[in-house]
């Protein structure tokens, strides 16, 4: 079994900052969490890993966990950590009816020395900005909360997200305090102009989230951040960082993200989709009625709600 401290994502406080878009429940052998929210229009309930990805401390136990789920939730769907202790034929045993690959996560192995892998445009402008601006490690997280959120209200605005990735303020005040957390924040004569949210788990760190005002997207925050974020975990006993993978549900590595992400990175990682029926009736009766079953989304009836 895995003895890794629970941090990040692992830990309970992070799917807590979660809960007011559903029910938390634990899967005890696996020591992971789901979340299950009521099915719009019926009286039965699906669940979802933990957005951004489902991680657990023992992934030999999943099976075990599933199997005793009994029939709520009606489906399960989730995204796996790229870094979890799983091979793809466990995959399907655990998820019965879905396991598809997802999308590649960038990631750098931080025993690279950085200017063998970070490319020569994040280079430049990495130098460029930085004579702009300091970059700096937050020390207390929490305090940083009203900035924070201002910086990700503006994320909002641009790319109009909604649902559980808009997060509350509720939500954001929970995860600056969960165990693992690392925040770095960018200044320019003496305004917060970018933050980076990452979380470390064992000898992988997270990038979870980055805001910036319009300044901060003039001045190319994001390039001293990172350049930064990558130097600190490398000098701390980190073996892996895991920067996430490009915009879009499904996302073909052609985007603006995709670009930005490669730059920084020695290589991917594949995160699977996965997805199980625990009810084949009630799962029947709701793709029935909400006659949505050619897609090939799963499940079918909650197609969009990430888009």
């Amino acid at each position: 079994m895995n003895t890794t401290p629970k941090n990040g994502y692992l830990h309970p406080q992070y799917p807590q900052s979660l809960a007011e878009f559903g029910t938390l429940r634990e899967l005890p052998r696996s020591e992971g969490w789901i979340l299950e929210r009521q099915i719009l229009g019926f009286p039965y309930h699906d669940a979802m890993g933990c957005y951004p990805l489902f991680v657990c401390q023992d992934w030999s136990q999943l099976h075990a966990d599933l199997e005793n789920m009994g029939s709520e939730p009606v489906t399960l769907s989730l995204v796996t950590d790229p870094f979890g202790d799983y091979e793809k034929n466990y995959l399907r045993r655990c998820f019965r009816h879905v396991v598809l690959p997802f999308k590649e996560h960038f990631i750098v192995d931080l025993r690279r020395p950085m200017k063998t892998f970070v490319c020569q445009h994040h280079r430049r402008y990495a130098r460029k900005a930085s004579g702009q601006l300091k970059v700096e490690i937050c020390e207390e997280p929490g305090q940083f909360i009203n900035k924070w959120v201002e910086l990700y209200a503006n994320l909002i605005k641009r790319h109009n997200i909604r649902g559980i990735l808009a997060f509350s303020r509720s939500a954001f005040a929970k995860q600056l305090k969960v165990p693992g957390i690392v925040v770095f924040r960018a200044v320019h004569q003496e305004e917060t102009v970018g933050m980076l949210l990452w979380y470390t788990h064992g000898e992988v760190a997270y990038y979870h989230l980055g805001a910036y005002s319009n300044l901060g997207y003039d001045l190319g925050a994001s390039f001293p951040l990172f350049w930064f974020a990558i130097e600190h975990f490398a000098g701390n006993g980190l073996t892996w960082l895991n920067l996430g993978a490009g915009a879009g549900v499904k996302g073909n590595g052609t985007d603006g993200l995709s670009r930005f992400k490669r730059g920084w990175s020695t290589g991917t990682r594949t995160a699977y989709f996965c997805g199980r029926i625990f009810d084949y009736a009630k799962y029947s009766e709701v793709v029935k009625i909400k006659g949505n079953s050619s897609t090939d989304y799963f499940p079918p009836y909650r197609k969009g709600e990430f888009e």
